[in-house]
């Protein structure tokens, strides 16, 4: 039980660390906040994804180019440029990490206000780093694990980050229904996103890419935008009035 509880945990801490501050916040600035709180979500982020730590910088810039090209060669990653799930994550590393070293030619539109703080962007992406991580999960199984094979988990943990990624940007984009026509292949992958904290209405993301609350029909409910509303409302973050608009 114990196991299970800390998968969830982590599942769902290290998702509202992509959902909240790395999605909503660096690549589509729904909210400001201000630089103290900033740093704080940069902290917390470590914390959550733990060893998959996504720099807030690289995503916000290739999530920003994914909206622009999505489904096109430009895409950073699109299942129609990939022959299966892990030919298209070994692509969008690729280019994460030439986004993230400065190797890509990126116009200045998609970097414009992305956040960066250097200590811990640096600190997150050093392999001692995710080894520590790694090696901190592997230590808690090897204690609580009652079961064989409860260390099948830990592969996820490892990588977490990239597996909700993954989730949406392969599965959202080939399964699910639409609300809305857009100019590519998004779709909303569950009716009821109990799982991804409202990331899998992919289709009314891409229709209102500066939407914070991610549902739209009364079914579809977004799981982060009440807590988005309740750190709005005690001024921990400002949300934008133009809220429905597109971020390109």
């Amino acid at each position: 039980m114990i196991i299970l509880i800390f998968f969830v945990a982590h599942w769902y801490l290290s998702l509202f660390a992509q959902t909240f501050f790395l999605h909503r916040y660096a690549a589509h600035q729904m909210f400001t906040m201000s630089p103290t709180a900033e740093k704080v979500f940069y902290v917390l982020t470590y914390l959550f994804q733990g060893s998959s730590f996504l720099s807030p910088k690289a995503y916000g810039i290739m999530h920003r180019l994914h909206h622009a090209y999505a489904d096109t060669e430009k895409d950073p990653h699109s299942p129609s440029y990939s022959d299966n799930l892990f030919d298209m994550m070994w692509k969008t590393k690729n280019r994460y990490n030439d986004i993230l070293n400065d190797r890509a030619d990126i116009e200045p539109k998609f970097k414009k206000n992305v956040p960066y703080w250097a200590p811990i962007e640096k600190l997150g992406d050093l392999w001692i780093s995710r080894l520590a991580w790694g090696t901190a999960y592997t230590l808690f199984y090897i204690y609580f694990a009652t079961e064989w094979w409860m260390f099948l988990l830990l592969p996820i943990h490892f990588l977490m980050g990239p597996v909700h990624g993954a989730i949406i940007n392969w599965y959202a984009h080939k399964y699910g229904y639409i609300n809305f026509k857009v100019n590519d292949t998004a779709k909303n992958l569950l009716p009821f996103d109990f799982l991804m904290m409202g990331e899998s209405y992919h289709n009314n993301h891409h229709k209102l890419g500066g939407r914070a609350n991610f549902g739209i029909r009364w079914h579809e409910f977004d799981p982060t935008y009440p807590i988005i509303l309740i750190l709005n409302w005690t001024h921990v973050i400002k949300l934008k009035l133009n809220n429905d608009l597109n971020y390109m």
